[in-house]
């Protein structure tokens, strides 16, 4: 039988595309990029991983035996709400947000005892257990007065728990504080008695400026009395004085009412001719 022959070329053609092929396969799994606010560890199918942290950019891995673990270095917030008691034994719900991130220079360890989902499994515990041992130092008023203070501790504790686990804390803040219907009734119930004291308060105060006025106003009198009957006794033309005021007085109030009232000069003047008369006389 005649052998069939390949055409010219044909082996050419094969070695490019195996050539090309393995130069594709090289391009997409030799290397790969760490993108910005993100670290890279390697892990070898015969070493394990490997204690060297890989910056930003892009990197080569040898493939099929390495491949990349990317984590996301940036700061990342977490919501934790946990119901703990009071020293004053009161019930107390307290949201927590908290925001960290994996120390770079740790990732080989934290992947080894931790995985990728570092947060899930350490974060919540952690929050929990503090929140109840700070809480447990408060009376539920003084969690609202000493709020910044209780926030400071909170975060204090946090920060030494979480470095042992290779994390970083940036920020912890108390967002949501809130008590149990009794301990709330209470706080209405003393907000109203403060109210009435106070209330109290002013309405004894004013008795007592009341009192003053009284005093005040009574010795004004004796001491305008007092006086009338010193001029009086200095001088009898103070009577004459006054009653000439009382007239002046009652002219004016008859003269603007719209009754119309006839009256004889020496009842209107209430006698003014006849004290006229006794001034001359004393004269």
């Amino acid at each position: 039988m005649n052998k069939i022959k390949a055409p010219a070329g044909a082996g050419a053609m094969v070695k490019l595309a195996l050539a090309g092929g393995a130069l594709w396969f090289g391009a997409t799994n030799t290397l790969y990029n760490v993108e910005g606010g993100h670290r890279a560890i390697v892990f070898n199918r015969f070493e394990g991983i490997k204690d060297k942290v890989y910056p930003e950019g892009t990197h080569l891995i040898v493939p099929l035996i390495e491949r990349p673990i990317i984590y996301d270095v940036r700061a990342r917030p977490n919501l934790v709400e946990s119901t703990s008691g009071s020293r004053d034994l009161q019930m107390v719900r307290i949201g927590l947000r908290v925001l960290t991130r994996p120390m770079p220079e740790k990732l080989p360890t934290m992947y080894r005892t931790l995985g990728e989902n570092y947060n899930e499994r350490v974060l919540p515990s952690i929050i929990h257990e503090t929140l109840k041992a700070v809480v447990a130092q408060y009376n539920a008023s003084q969690l609202i007065t000493q709020r910044e203070a209780v926030s400071r501790e909170i975060r204090k504790i946090l920060t030494e728990r979480a470095k042992n686990f290779n994390i970083a804390l940036d920020d912890v803040s108390i967002t949501s504080l809130s008590f149990g219907k009794e301990f709330t009734h209470a706080i209405e119930a003393k907000q109203v008695a403060a109210q009435e004291a106070e209330r109290a308060k002013f309405i004894v105060e004013k008795a007592e400026q009341d009192k003053k006025s009284a005093i005040i106003r009574a010795q004004g009198e004796a001491k305008s009395a007092e006086l009338i009957g010193q001029a009086i006794a200095n001088n009898p033309a103070f009577v004459a004085l006054r009653q000439i005021e009382a007239a002046r007085e009652i002219a004016h109030t008859i003269s603007s009412s719209n009754n119309k009232v006839f009256l004889d000069s020496s009842d209107l003047l209430l006698g003014l001719q006849q004290l006229n008369i006794a001034g001359k006389g004393k004269k």
